[in-house]
């Protein structure tokens, strides 16, 4: 592949696969303002979250190759695709050395990934890998899980803000998470925190003709606080698009002091 170096680069992958028709819209929307290396699975990898392959070889199969576009398939998870694509894919400069992305998209997910459902994730997976790396990442899901979702409301915003991060980036550790409602017209813009949520009724258990139980791992989502306003759900039962800063420092900061000073008395005692 050709890379225009007086453009952005940017590496987009997903978990549900290479094919999915909103990878494939968002490389319609990114491709008019910057040069684009897709590598994403070969099939769906829905639930992966930041997981890769530690025991098994991995595949990389070119799908397609032109101008200012690159498309690979891995067979691995959505993390597999970033870590391949970084050390293998990348282009070298003029200086000899290999070309890091401006940014890394995850999306478009066919699917809600707001609340919890971030953490589970292959679409997260992939953007917080690229913040791992230190390259400015953000995340786009549609609540949407239609194989064949409409994603064409979502391109004025999806060049927004991928226009914004690459002018502005993002503070080292940060990644947004960014959730379009499913609704005709949206309401707006809401920049929120992660709601507090829990699934029930998580598994489903049949009986084969052969005599032994198998489970569906299923379940039904529950907003735990669906009176406060400053959420993600809030903002997308409401028609609002919502977008949460992600911090991949997991230390809870705000309980760190008071954990000190309570170890620091007992600690002698330990």
């Amino acid at each position: 592949m050709n890379y225009n170096h007086r453009r952005p680069l940017l590496l987009l992958s997903n978990d549900d696969g290479y094919q999915a028709k909103g990878i494939n819209s968002l490389v319609e929307m990114l491709r008019p303002m910057a040069d684009l290396l897709v590598c994403a699975p070969e099939g769906p990898r829905s639930g992966y979250s930041c997981a890769f392959t530690a025991n098994d070889p991995l595949r990389l199969t070119k799908r397609h190759d032109e101008p200012g576009l690159a498309v690979y398939s891995c067979t691995g998870t959505p993390v597999d695709c970033v870590k391949l694509a970084l050390d293998q894919l990348l282009p070298i400069g003029a200086d000899g050395q290999q070309r890091r992305p401006d940014m890394v998209i995850g999306g478009i997910n066919h699917g809600d990934n707001g609340s919890v459902n971030a953490h589970y994730s292959g679409t997260m997976g992939v953007t917080m890998e690229g913040c791992l790396k230190y390259i400015p990442s953000v995340a786009f899901s549609l609540c949407d899980h239609d194989p064949d979702a409409d994603f064409t409301p979502l391109a004025p915003y999806v060049a927004s803000i991928t226009r914004q991060v690459l002018e502005q980036g993002l503070p080292k550790g940060v990644c947004l998470n960014v959730n379009f409602p499913l609704v005709k017209q949206f309401r707006g813009v809401k920049v929120c925190r992660m709601a507090f949520g829990t699934w029930h009724n998580e598994v489903e258990t049949r009986h084969h003709s052969r005599g032994y139980d198998y489970y569906w791992m299923i379940g039904h989502y529950r907003n735990d606080e669906p009176e406060a306003e400053d959420t993600d759900n809030w903002a997308l039962t409401r028609g609002y698009i919502a977008i949460t800063p992600t911090t991949m420092d997991v230390t809870a900061h705000d309980y760190l002091q008071t954990m000190k000073q309570q170890w620091n008395t007992c600690g002698s005692k330990l």
